[in-house]
């Protein structure tokens, strides 16, 4: 499904990625995980073709992701506020991701309905994105990355800037759709959200694959002990 060959990044001498292989199959979900500068958002940026690799290539459903465009149509991502329009109302923003995927406002309202747990009235009031807090344009940017059902997604630091009860129905709307067949790579420095939705957990650290486990009853003990003060 998501497949990177031979892939570097560098920036003059300094290396932030290598991977030598790695395959994300239907149906997973990898939790990304490290320090900050460990390669986690360049891993996801390369995936979307939003950087280039000094190196190497990114496969999704076995076509290269810098020779097409149809990747778009299946994929779903939030990295940062970057990919908001901020001079848009939130609805007029759901609105306009809505109809690249062929879907009108009644989609987005019923969407919306189904998912009201997640949002407050700042969401459907006639603000403008840039206006909004911290957490309420990471809502708005996670909300729209599933509200057209990409079958793979792609959410960096996800769970910044939300509250308890945000952060508790974004972990079950996660696991459900990872249930429903949606694959994932969500990149956290909560090690207690990544043990609990992902099905495999990729530790990366000075741009190298370190650790790549399935995710079981030890995990979030055995990443604590990692992160653990030396």
């Amino acid at each position: 499904m998501i497949e990177l060959h031979n892939i570097r990044k560098c920036y003059d001498k300094k290396t932030a990625l290598a991977i030598d292989h790695l395959v994300i199959s239907p149906r997973e979900c990898a939790g990304l995980v490290g320090n900050n500068g460990a390669g986690k958002t360049t891993l996801l940026s390369l995936i979307l073709d939003l950087i280039k690799p000094t190196s190497g290539y990114v496969t999704l459903k076995g076509a290269g992701v810098s020779g097409t465009d149809d990747w778009k149509n299946y994929t779903g991502s939030f990295l940062n506020e970057g990919f908001l329009i901020p001079f848009l109302t939130p609805m007029e923003y759901f609105e306009f991701i809505a109809g690249l995927h062929g879907l009108n406002m009644e989609d987005v309202t019923a969407f919306l309905g189904a998912n009201k747990g997640f949002y407050n009235e700042d969401i459907t009031a006639k603000k403008y994105i840039r206006e909004l807090s911290s957490g309420n344009k990471n809502k708005i940017g996670i909300l729209a990355s599933i509200l057209w059902k990409p079958e793979i997604l792609l959410l960096d630091e996800p769970f910044a800037n939300l509250d308890p009860t945000s952060q508790s129905w974004l972990k079950f709307k996660l696991r459900e759709l990872n249930s429903d067949g949606v694959t994932m790579i969500i990149s956290s420095h909560d090690l207690n959200h990544i043990s609990d939705i992902s099905t495999r957990v990729l530790l990366l650290e000075e741009g190298s694959l370190i650790k790549d486990k399935v995710t079981g009853e030890d995990t979030l003990k055995e990443l604590e002990s990692y992160f653990k003060v030396r």
